[in-house]
């Protein structure tokens, strides 16, 4: 009987072990995303509290940026958090509208929040930020 208690703890290591490579590993939700199935789009930065429209070569950017966005867990710690918000409003041309908001390191995607890869937040807020800056 002694034999097999060192094999079954290896085997439930190893197991917990994969389980947590697996969902460490993160997801790309927005991975087949494409521009053309975007009818319209509208970025909301708070502050200074404005909405954009976004166009055609920025939706082109937005959506690069978003297929390479990576979440790992549900995580809603960003309610604690102090700083500019960025709200990506995307309608699909089938109708459907999401709504993904950047707020690093965390990324909303309809009112759920999740960690995210920094990169990519980054990137969208600095989107969000040139939009601004180049309709002022």
């Amino acid at each position: 009987m002694k034999k097999k208690w060192p094999w079954a703890a290896i085997a439930a290591l190893v197991l917990v072990c994969g389980t947590l490579l697996i969902v460490s590993a993160g997801t790309r939700p927005f991975q087949s995303l494409r521009a053309e199935e975007i009818r319209e789009a509208f970025v909301r930065l708070s502050p200074p509290d404005i909405q954009l429209a976004v166009n055609e070569e920025e939706t082109e950017k937005m959506t690069e940026i978003l297929r390479r966005t990576v979440v790992y867990r549900k995580d809603d710690s960003y309610k604690e958090y102090a700083g500019q918000y960025v709200e990506f409003t995307i309608t699909k041309t089938d109708g459907t509208v999401t709504k993904v908001a950047a707020y690093n390191p965390f990324l909303i995607i309809d009112g759920v929040g999740y960690r995210a890869k920094y990169g990519p937040c980054e990137e969208l807020n600095r989107l969000a930020n040139d939009l601004e800056a180049g309709k002022e």
